[in-house]
């Protein structure tokens, strides 16, 4: 047995290597590289639940980040029980034949209700005066008021939204350090077997400025200066060293509005609340759920599925519409699924947008509200450009909030036109593949190119020894 923490680089990939990255070349020239070829789709929560039950989403159940739930009529993202993924976990492979085995579980997701030993991930508080109050949760329970009295409050609001790897009250790096010092503080005091860690920081320029920016150079050694902390860290209690990636990011400048074009047709209904549109996905005919580079389109009306495949295909952007043969060759082919799946092209992406006067858009559009939204929303990442005095605007909101009032915190862009970067096909370099970096080179398969579900087995035999 081989105590083993495994770090969860979001975003990298060989075309991030360079001057930038010192520590984590000398951890390739220390032991050993390879590139994976990415899970479908390439997006956090499939990526993740591929490696860590070495199988595919047609058994694990992890279609995306979200999807339609058939029976409740509603899109569900960023749910986090571990119970939606099925299959056996990694850690209790190896608690089986290890005696004494601890797993320690840092941010990964599907980190609530787990069998992981100790679990850390994002929670906010929901009081029943509508407030939304950032916290996090931990397993054991007693973890979270320890580790916050020593290491401080978790910087929620730099986790996602346009603070999140930006200038401004938190570091760029606030949430990747905090997790840093998290696995330091876990390790100090439990000493598990296995950590996984998640370090998200270069998540957001990547999509915000595009991975061609000069800016993101800095990016790049802020989490090159992470990883050299973590490594001489636990190399020093012994621990070994795997640095691993989801997916790459590459350069878009093309959004797709899939729920724009079903609506022209017909095939969406909408509910009006308030003077404002909400997509009745129960009552629509077709819909889209995007997450990124990937849509998830379901018919409650099958005799449509011909004619949404071929006005899919027909736009500008979209390489391939997955049938149900398709789904079954990419593994796919799980009830979650949409009945039909889209890709979009290297330089495009897909919006869960809907509405067609941004007049009309609901109130959680010009929000972070990653649940509520029937799609993952990057533009999310940015304050909208046409707001005056944007911190002026969102001090005075802060300030109704810490009197007990109700505020709208609007202040997102609904131009989809500045995301820069995405991921979530299979991207045409496979500079842009992600990475596994191990200490030595017998613990990866022969072949060149990984499958994500490799990944599981790189994992067992760096603890096994």
């Amino acid at each position: 047995m081989k105590r083993t923490a495994v770090i969860n680089a979001v975003g990298l990939s060989s075309s991030c290597l360079g001057a930038s990255t010192p520590n984590i070349n000398s951890l390739i020239s220390g032991g050993a590289k390879a590139i994976i070829r990415p899970a479908f789709p390439a997006v956090t929560c499939t990526a993740q639940s591929n490696y860590l039950t070495g199988k595919l989403p047609a058994e694990h159940g992890i279609v995306g980040n979200g999807w339609y739930d058939r029976e409740l009529a509603e899109v569900q993202f960023w749910k986090q029980s571990n119970h939606l993924v099925h299959g056996r976990k990694i850690w209790d492979e190896l608690r089986e034949s290890i005696p004494g085995f601890k797993c320690a579980k840092l941010f990964w997701w599907y980190n609530m209700y787990s069998t992981a030993d100790y679990s850390i991930t994002p929670r906010p508080m929901y009081p029943a005066d509508g407030r939304k109050v950032f916290d996090i949760y931990t397993h054991p329970a007693s973890l979270r008021f320890e580790i916050k009295k020593d290491l401080g409050e978790f910087p929620f609001p730099a986790f996602w939204g346009p603070a999140a790897g930006a200038k401004g009250k938190f570091e760029p790096d606030a949430v990747s350090k905090w997790i840093t010092e998290s696995a330091k503080w876990v390790e100090t005091k439990y000493q598990p077997t296995l950590s996984l860690i998640y370090l998200p920081h270069l998540d957001y320029n990547l999509q915000r400025l595009g991975p061609g920016h000069p800016e993101v150079q800095k990016d790049f050694k802020r989490l090159d200066d992470l990883i050299g902390d973590l490594t001489g860290f636990f190399e020093a209690r012994n621990v070994q060293i795997v640095v691993l990636s989801e997916y790459g990011i590459s350069a878009v400048s093309n959004p797709i509005h899939l729920n724009r074009v079903f609506r022209e047709k017909g095939w969406i209904t909408i509910k009006e609340e308030l003077g404002l549109e909400l997509l009745d996905a129960g009552a629509s005919k077709a819909f889209a759920v995007a997450d990124h580079q990937v849509a998830h389109i379901y018919l409650n009306d099958h005799a449509l599925l011909n004619s949404v495949r071929d006005a899919v295909l027909k736009l500008p952007g979209v390489e391939q519409v997955l049938g149900p043969e398709e789904k079954r060759k990419a593994g796919i082919d799980h009830k979650r699924a949409g009945d039909l799946i889209a890709v979009s092209n290297a330089q495009s992406w897909f919006t869960y947008y809907y509405w067609l006067e941004d007049g009309k858009a609901p109130d959680f559009a010009r929000t972070v509200d990653i649940h509520r939204k029937p799609g993952y929303d990057p533009v999310e990442l940015f304050l909208d450009p046409a707001l005056s005095m944007p911190m002026v605007k969102i001090g005075a909101k802060l300030l109704k909030k810490k009197l007990g009032l109700r505020m709208l915190m609007d202040v997102i862009p609904l131009d989809a036109t500045l995301v820069k970067g995405s991921h979530g096909r299979v991207p045409e370099n496979s500079d842009e593949y992600p990475l596994v970096i191990v200490p030595r080179e017998a613990l990866l398969p022969a072949s060149s190119v990984l499958s994500s579900t490799d990944v599981y087995s790189v994992i067992k035999k760096a603890v096994l020894g």
